[in-house]
């Protein structure tokens, strides 16, 4: 990637990587080491089966955030991610049914905060399959 005073150091592009990728390693390892919260999680949004989709989510995490940061399949892993921020955004941060106050105005917030991160992984996608045009 190149900007307008040379070419970006590699180290700080997968810092801003990992940075990105944070929640996600974060989340899939929380749940990987404590799953019944993980199966917890899944019913509190409704989701079932709760035990093989906390599998797919744990797997889903790691893996799709190792594929950002080690660059194999980089695009694969940030539509992976992004794809599913915006599903959990939609199930978890419905802040349009609740009402007016502080807990409408954090999910709210949320809500946007994770649009960001799916417009993130988006760029990651679209940099990751330009590159790989040019090479």
């Amino acid at each position: 990637m190149k900007t307008m005073h040379g070419t970006l150091s590699p180290a700080v592009r997968w810092v801003a990587l990992l940075l990105l990728c944070a929640a996600y390693l974060q989340g899939g390892l929380n749940k990987a080491m404590d799953f019944n919260a993980a199966i917890g999680e899944m019913n509190h949004f409704g989701l079932s089966p709760a035990g093989p989709l906390a599998v797919a989510v744990i797997v889903l995490e790691l893996g799709a955030a190792a594929l950002i940061l080690t660059g194999f399949g980089r695009w694969l892993g940030a539509l992976a991610l992004g794809g599913f921020t915006l599903m959990a955004t939609f199930v978890a941060l419905r802040f349009w049914e609740l009402p007016v106050g502080p807990e409408r105005f954090m999910a709210a917030n949320s809500f946007f905060e994770h649009l960001g991160l799916v417009g993130g992984f988006l760029l990651v996608a679209w940099l990751d399959l330009k590159e790989r045009a040019h090479v």
